[in-house]
């Protein structure tokens, strides 16, 4: 986290010296490439790739490891709740079916296994842009280059405010916390059964809740009375042109998004199960 209070972190690589706006094109085209296989080979190699771009981008592992965990941690429930609702939808993709589980009528198959994994690697071959875009884009510069390309200033500065402000509602949640355990509710492993722990965590959604609310209440003031909104256009301070690199990032990720359609009609067109 910066001095701006965005995720933002200031590093001298590649990626943070591309414009937001390509940086937010390439997360999209990324994630469609992603989308339209159901390939485990195909999400390994996007994965390498992916972390590739992390160690190219410098990012401190200790910033983006709550993200990782977050999208890990989904992927998990994730997979147990396909095992719970579908047991043989791997079967019916796959077209085969090898019994792995069956008990008093459930029957889970290595097929949904498999699948349940690939789904897995999908999720997580997300996640590597995804960062990128997250902490390599300065929030005020990503704002004037959505509003270059289109979009009202009005919504540029949405985001931009959103950006800055996830930090702002991570402190507030630990403020929370720390005066919930003032007050001697639990919220530290040990200290209660995980289950009431889990239900103690559910008791700050309130409070964060109404703070997240006046908190908008205050930015919303500050900016009518600075006359936010009533010009149909705005100047922008960190404004840059587009630069030979951006236009090479902008290219060779089209090239991907065309070698994935052209992969997806050819090559890779149904989920792949090795056995």
């Amino acid at each position: 986290m910066n001095r701006s209070g965005s995720l933002y972190i200031e590093k001298n690589s590649i990626f943070h010296k591309l414009d937001g706006s390509v940086k937010l094109l390439m997360m999209i085209i990324w994630t469609i490439f992603i989308f339209m296989f159901m390939d485990a080979r195909v999400f390994l190699i996007m994965l390498i790739i992916g972390f590739g771009f992390i160690l190219i981008a410098k990012l401190p592992f200790k910033s983006i490891a709550p993200l990782i965990v977050f999208i890990f941690i989904f992927t998990i429930f994730n997979s147990l709740l396909l095992f719970i609702v579908t047991p043989a939808y791997g079967s019916t993709l796959a077209g085969k079916y090898t019994a792995l589980v069956n008990f008093h009528g459930y029957k889970l198959t290595y097929e949904t296994l498999f699948y349940a994994i690939t789904l897995s690697l999908k999720y997580l071959s997300i996640i590597p842009l995804t960062i990128i875009f997250i902490f390599t884009t300065h929030p005020s510069k990503f704002a004037s280059s959505l509003n270059r390309v289109g979009i009202s200033y009005k919504v540029a500065y949405a985001v931009n405010i959103a950006l800055r402000y996830i930090p702002d509602v991570k402190d507030e949640v630990k403020n929370i916390v720390n005066a919930q355990q003032a007050r001697g509710i639990a919220f530290k492993k040990g200290d209660a059964p995980f289950y009431k722990i889990l239900k103690n965590y559910t008791i700050i959604l309130f409070p964060l809740i109404i703070s997240s609310l006046n908190r908008i209440e205050v930015v919303s003031n500050a900016m009518e009375l600075r006359g936010f909104g009533i010009n149909k256009k705005r100047t922008w301070y960190n404004r840059e042109n587009l630069r030979s690199l951006d236009i090479i990032f902008i290219i060779l990720f089209v090239l991907l998004l065309v070698i994935g359609l052209i992969l997806k009609k050819n090559i890779f067109t149904h989920f792949w199960y090795p056995w």
